[in-house]
């Protein structure tokens, strides 16, 4: 059996909706940020980044958003959730790649703000900073979204449960963005997301509000 390490909330939340979007069977197992389990000893040892999200599939270890979504994706093909076409397929790792890359990144200025600036005032400028680059990425997410159903190709994909992460938080108390006034295509799809009963049942399971 799969089993995936998340903290409710995180970026391990698009594991999670893919294993479950896929009819995987697995085991969601909490790591508490609160109690930093993620720098424990046990946890170390499975993912020494001290991150989240690990998939574990019996003696192998998987971390990573991205690979971890397309690992799930294709192990489990009758899903769906990896495009066959080959440039929806281009544009799917696109997306999973500027996620992961830019658009994590940029959010982690504004939230983490001590790992890029060790002053108050290094930290307050980095945040101010992250805080207008989200902007500006949140728009071409957005941007890019205007006109489709689905981010890549004309089925739902992994893509799209890992956009939902980020909608999330910039609907969330660090950014406080006001999503569907500011954001309204990338607001339709979460709003369709939230339709899905896979959805609806890892957003109970993480104690999440889902998108309105």
């Amino acid at each position: 059996m799969l089993k995936l390490y998340h903290s409710p909330g995180a970026c391990s939340l698009a594991a999670h909706l893919a294993l479950e979007e896929a009819g995987a069977t697995y085991e969601a197992v909490r790591v508490n940020f609160a109690e930093n389990q993620q720098r424990s000893p046990a946890y170390l040892a499975i993912n020494p980044k001290g991150r989240v999200p690990a998939l574990v599939d019996g003696d192998w270890v998987l971390t990573e958003v991205p690979a971890i979504l397309r690992y799930v994706a294709r192990s489990h093909p009758a899903a769906g959730l990896w495009p066959e076409d080959v440039r929806d397929d281009a544009r799917c790792a696109e997306w999973l790649a500027w996620c992961s890359s830019t658009v994590h990144v940029s959010y982690a200025h504004v939230r983490r703000a001590e790992r890029y600036a060790e002053s108050a005032a290094g930290k307050a400028e980095v945040e101010e900073k992250g805080r207008a680059t989200c902007r500006d990425v949140w728009a071409q997410v957005d941007a890019r979204l205007a006109g489709r159903v689905w981010a890549a190709g004309d089925k739902l994909s992994v893509a799209d449960l890992y956009l939902l992460v980020f909608w999330m938080w910039g609907r969330g108390p660090t950014l406080g963005f006001d999503m569907a006034t500011d954001y309204p295509n990338w607001t339709a799809l979460a709003r369709r997301l939230a339709e899905r009963p896979a959805v609806r049942r890892v957003f109970e399971k993480e104690g999440l509000r889902l998108p309105e």
